[in-house]
């Protein structure tokens, strides 16, 4: 048996559908996919709505001012969905513990998992490396992607190489430009 610990990937995930949302239900399990899900979703005719609703949530924990705002919404996040651990071998290969209940569908399950995930994250990583990307904070850039630091020195502060070059040559510009004339 090995434990999931619903930690990086789910983290990621949630930063992925967040960052660029799927058009319909079908991109988002595909998404679930792409970042290592392998186990089968029950339909429900609402699942692309709750799957929005449970991102926007998230994005309130990404959001928060503080260490101490972030764990009071992470800590609620779980409470709402929390289902006791159990063992599964859903894909045939090899027993591991899930936090959620067997028969739910996408959205439920997507709510567990992130929840767990980033509580997971935040605890062994650090509380700070999960936010949005710096380059949104500079002026004319309006850049407001979430950022999942999983660098080894925790120093991620930009979505992409896009926006970190974006924020350099801003920086670079702002050093070197001429200064104002004197007396006019």
């Amino acid at each position: 048996m090995h434990l999931n610990p619903y930690g990086e990937y789910a983290v990621l995930l949630a930063a992925s559908l967040a960052n660029d949302w799927p058009r319909n239900r079908s991109e988002i399990e595909e998404r679930t996919r792409d970042h290592g899900m392998t186990m089968a979703f029950r339909v429900a005719a609402d699942d692309h709505a709750r799957t929005r609703a449970v991102i926007d949530a998230w994005l309130t924990v990404v959001d928060a001012p503080t260490p101490t705002a972030r764990a009071a919404l992470l800590n609620a996040r779980m409470a709402a969905i929390a289902a006791y651990p159990r063992l599964t071998d859903h894909d045939g290969e090899g027993w591991h513990l899930h936090y959620r209940d067997e028969e739910q569908s996408l959205a439920p399950v997507l709510d567990a998992v992130i929840s767990v995930g980033t509580a997971m994250h935040l605890t062994t990583r650090g509380m700070s490396r999960l936010r949005r990307c710096e380059a949104g904070a500079e002026p004319g850039d309006a850049c407001v992607n979430v950022v999942v630091d999983v660098t080894r020195n925790g120093r991620q502060r930009y979505c992409s190489v896009r926006c970190a070059n974006r924020a350099a040559v801003r920086r670079h510009r702002r050093r070197t430009a001429a200064p104002p004339p004197r007396g006019t």
